[in-house]
């Protein structure tokens, strides 16, 4: 009989393990219980690699009476499936709504996955992100993640959210309020962050990242996202006092301290490095090794070697900007 109840024990370990969602040696993922009705999926803190298949970012759940609420599903249709299959272990409730933060593939092209099970959810995303990605930048973002992680596979035809939004809507879904922000420029031009007033959570999407770095493109400006996280940092224009602070990667957390202070601290001394260069008539690249020996706590960030010297120079153009 031992022997029996072992051998059924293992026989449930091991399809439990069959099941999880595994990226290699990255580990297995899946959702956490944050706060009151409120889970998240931290991603594996890379940049898009095979490895991770594409998956980086923190997609999260809130549970309703009725249904399953769902922000950022994941930047890929064979990730979204696994992703999708986790959200069914928390809960066989259906999905009655969905949240892009913004335009940037990793974070919404696993809109594909909900929709095909839920043909009718609503995806909500800023107005002009809608038209970006209709316009060019969902096939952008494809290639860049196809390039970097070969896994885009199904992924085509993109599901582009439904649902426009602006500043300071506000969005009921089965009992559950979301009020949006949005700032012209920050992270990108498209971001929306999310204030859940049931749970008091902020979802800050890509304008809060921690242990590792991405790009800065044209859409989106370091100045502003400086200002953005400083306006929920110091409870400005209607920000206040968070129990649950989500970024769009890295760990997510009710202390200011351990969210929004170490990228925040980043990117002013960047800024600072920047505008130094400017005052004295330098180039960025003469500053880099003084802004470099500045950031030692940041060199084991993911992609540090990668992205910080194009920060730098996405600085000093924006500080040479303002001169004009």
């Amino acid at each position: 009989m031992k022997k029996a109840t072992l051998l059924a024990s293992v026989a449930i370990l091991f399809s439990i393990s069959l099941n999880a969602f595994t990226l290699g040696s990255l580990g297995d993922f899946k959702f956490e219980k944050m706060h009151q009705n409120v889970y998240v999926m931290h991603g594996p803190e890379t940049e898009p690699s095979k490895e991770n298949e594409g998956f980086m970012n923190n997609p999260a759940i809130i549970e309703s009476e009725n249904g399953l609420i769902i922000i950022d599903p994941g930047g890929n249709y064979n990730v979204g499936k696994k992703i999708l299959a986790e959200i069914e272990k928390i809960s066989k409730k259906p999905i009655i709504a969905v949240f892009n933060t913004h335009k940037h593939g990793d974070h919404w092209f696993a809109n594909k996955n909900i929709k095909e099970k839920y043909p009718e959810v609503p995806i909500y995303a800023l107005t002009y992100m809608i038209e970006q990605v209709k316009d060019n930048s969902a096939e952008t973002w494809y290639g860049i993640l196809d390039r970097l992680s070969g896994n885009l596979e199904g992924t085509k035809p993109f599901t582009f959210p439904n649902q426009g939004v602006e500043n300071k809507q506000t969005v009921v879904v089965d009992g559950q309020t979301f009020i949006m922000r949005h700032y012209t420029k920050g992270h990108s031009d498209t971001d929306i962050l999310i204030e859940h007033t049931n749970s008091n959570t902020l979802f800050i999407g890509d304008n809060l990242i921690t242990n590792r770095f991405g790009a800065f493109d044209e859409s989106s400006s370091i100045i502003e996202n400086i200002k953005v996280l400083e306006k929920i940092k110091n409870q400005e224009d209607g920000f206040k006092k968070y129990t649950l602070y989500v970024p769009g990667h890295g760990p997510s957390s009710g202390k200011i301290s351990e969210t929004i202070d170490p990228f925040l601290k980043y990117l002013k001394i960047v800024l600072e490095g920047a505008q130094k260069a400017y005052d004295e008539g330098i180039a960025s690249y003469e500053i880099k090794p003084e802004v470099h020996e500045k950031l030692k706590e940041y060199h084991s960030w993911d992609a540090y070697e990668g992205q910080m010297g194009k920060h730098l120079i996405k600085a000093y153009s924006e500080v040479e900007m303002l001169d004009f």
